[in-house]
């Protein structure tokens, strides 16, 4: 059953590609084929990641996760993340179909059935979770409808809120639920991140980001990392080096006005900094990364 489920996704989705494909499902995405390192290292917006086929390794801060199809992963929050695919056996391509979380939709579910929950292993960790046959039946639904378009704005968000049911279901159901909380600490760690992802540019103290969301340094420390798997100073480094990367390659930055504009004052700790983020030093990625642009686009 799991078998023939997947052969069928992988026939709705045949026309996907290496970049990200958006289809006419609102809030889902396809990508499949040789995916660019470089490409998969970038801020992941809010989403459920189902590994269809091969592999895929990602590393957020510290912890590295390995998804093999069938598996998903949840990121809850805009966080910065690498990453790497591995093609799937027998020549099959890499193939995964993503679904941005939709905030409201799943406060409405939790509404519906909060109590009927069982308490989920709330790890700190994330951690890639096997796909259930409940969880691909609901996806293969979902994506049917791509062959029966005038049926999705009655259908899609039925099969959508089933697939947020499995999820929370899952061992990383207590990141969809930890989303909706309107008390206590969580709601000040979301403004914190928040912050950082508009401010990145800026400096910052750790301190008073805790005194401003009402914890200790310690409890806002191990809150924030809970939920973004790195540190506040650890996620505004990364936001600034994958930024910086941006310049570099697509606008033509120098290494130097690129290190200023996302707010390092010393371009050697750039330098030390990109080089062991990215493998290269930023003069080098940026040049590997420009031709590489070139060849793909055929100049």
């Amino acid at each position: 059953m799991i078998k023939e489920a997947i052969s069928e996704i992988a026939q709705l989705t045949s026309n996907a590609g290496t970049d990200p494909t958006k289809t006419e499902l609102p809030g889902v995405w396809i990508i499949k084929g040789e995916v660019p390192q470089h490409q998969l290292a970038a801020i992941y917006e809010p989403m459920i990641g189902f590994v269809v086929q091969g592999s895929k390794t990602i590393t957020i801060g510290d912890q590295v996760i390995y998804a093999k199809a069938p598996s998903y992963f949840v990121v809850p929050l805009e966080i910065p993340v690498t990453g790497r695919v591995h093609q799937g056996s027998e020549g099959l391509p890499y193939l995964s179909v993503g679904l941005s979380l939709n905030l409201y939709r799943l406060m409405d579910l939790l509404n519906d059935i909060s109590d009927g929950l069982p308490e989920s292993n709330s790890s700190d960790k994330f951690m890639a979770c096997d796909a259930t046959p409940e969880f691909i039946d609901a996806w293969l639904r979902l994506l049917r409808l791509l062959k029966n378009p005038e049926d999705i704005p009655a259908l899609a968000p039925a099969y959508e809120r089933e697939i947020l049911y499995r999820v929370l279901l899952g061992p990383q159901g207590w990141r969809l639920k930890q989303l909706c909380h309107t008390d206590g600490d969580i709601p000040n760690v979301h403004q914190s991140v928040k912050w950082l992802r508009e401010s990145y540019t800026e400096p910052i103290e750790v301190k008073q980001m805790a005194d401003k969301a009402g914890m200790g340094v310690t409890t806002f420390h191990r809150k924030f990392k809970q939920m973004t798997g790195l540190s506040p100073i650890q996620f505004q480094k990364e936001l600034r080096l994958l930024e910086a990367r941006k310049l570099l390659v697509y606008q033509g930055y120098t290494v130097g006005n690129a290190a200023y504009e996302v707010g390092y004052n010393s371009p050697s700790q750039f330098n030390r900094e990109y080089s062991r983020f990215f493998g290269a030093s930023p003069a080098k990625d940026a040049s590997d990364l420009k031709e590489l642009e070139n060849q793909t686009n055929g100049v």
